[in-house]
């Protein structure tokens, strides 16, 4: 039965029955359109042919009988931000991992699990905590000190598929599963593709400590803190920021903090902030540069500071797609499919041609 998938499709496009009824020029009602998503009636080929091609997907994505569900999502957001938009999210985010699923099952062993980490560091009753669970994350990852190069790259070998999507701009991301009957659950990490590379990074980093932190008596409030704790530390490890900063300053310039932006790819204001958690910077030394972020309008999120860096793309599924295209396993229209770009632009791709 089509029902879910159609709702599904439906409801990423952000459509109404009505909408829909208008977009297949009517050929049935938006009463037989719901009917077929309550799974109480089946439309005929000419009608499926219809609803895919207004929706987007093919015919077998409706077809499918592959059972999937979205659980735990929790997008921090503004109060305006209805439900409609939540159920699109959602929709959009189901509908890409499936694509995901699909590859990986083309393509044996290519498969990244994810393994919770099961460590009593995860577990955190203050704030402070999220610190000492940062490092040993880095130890379990065998990631030293160093800065990470691409916090997309690193989640999905972990196994935690990345999903970027169009969402307001007063909401940075979520972390979710998908669920699958007999199978394990698989994480996932949304996150704005709207917003530049270091707001990017930290809301993976604090999204992946909701996936590993086991909190313990903290409120919702603080829960978020300890995220932003636990993102920070990971992002910027300790070691690392004594190394190339000391351990007690009285003054750091803006083109330090800028060039030091370069290597660990994060925000100026993030820096300064973990300078202060580190006490690698005086209260009054604090309270100067943090002044300055401000009036520069560098904490907002229309920021414009200094070696902005480029959003971070999650490319593991185009490399599997092309991949699979290249061994054999699927045809050039079906890895587009899956990919959601036309067959033009993945010869280009093919050919490794720039878009």
């Amino acid at each position: 039965m089509i029902g879910n998938r159609l709702k599904r499709a439906r409801e990423a496009l952000g459509m109404s029955l009505r909408e829909l009824e208008s977009a297949i020029q009517g050929q049935v009602s938006a009463q037989a359109i719901g009917k077929y998503e309550r799974d109480e009636m089946m439309p005929s080929s000419t009608i499926l042919l219809a609803l895919s091609k207004a929706l987007e997907v093919s015919p077998e994505y409706l077809l499918s009988e592959r059972e999937i569900e979205l659980t735990g999502v929790d997008f921090r957001k503004a109060p305006q931000a209805g439900a409609k938009e939540e159920r699109a999210v959602e929709a959009s985010v189901l509908d890409q991992v499936e694509r995901y699923l699909e590859l990986e099952e083309l393509l044996p062993g290519v498969d990244q699990g994810w393994d919770d980490p099961d460590d009593s560091a995860f577990a955190i009753a203050r704030i402070e905590d999220a610190e000492q669970a940062a490092d040993a994350l880095r130890r379990l990852w065998d990631l030293g000190i160093d800065p990470i190069p691409s916090m997309a790259e690193l989640l999905e070998d972990k196994g935690i598929k990345v999903i970027a999507l169009d969402l307001p701009e007063n909401v940075s991301g979520s972390k979710a599963f998908v669920q699958r009957p007999n199978e394990h659950d698989v994480p996932v990490i949304v996150v704005n593709q709207g917003h530049n590379g270091e707001r990017q990074r930290f809301t993976l980093a604090h999204e992946l400590a909701h996936l590993v932190l086991r909190f313990s008596g903290l409120s919702g409030a603080e829960q978020e803190k300890a995220a932003d704790r636990f993102a920070g530390a990971f992002l910027m490890a300790k070691d690392m920021m004594l190394r190339l900063l000391g351990p007690h300053r009285t003054s750091i310039s803006i083109g330090e903090l800028a060039e030091l932006k370069k290597i660990f790819k994060v925000s100026i204001a993030s820096l300064v902030v973990r300078c202060a958690q580190l006490s690698i910077l005086t209260k009054a030394a604090y309270g100067r540069l943090w002044g300055h972020i401000k009036s520069q309008g560098w904490n907002s999120q229309a920021s414009t500071e200094p070696n902005s860096l480029a959003p971070e793309v999650p490319l593991r599924m185009e490399r599997l797609c092309l991949r699979a295209v290249s061994e054999g396993a699927i045809s050039e229209a079906r890895a587009a499919e899956l990919l959601n770009i036309s067959v033009r632009e993945l010869d280009r791709r093919l050919m490794g041609v720039a878009s």
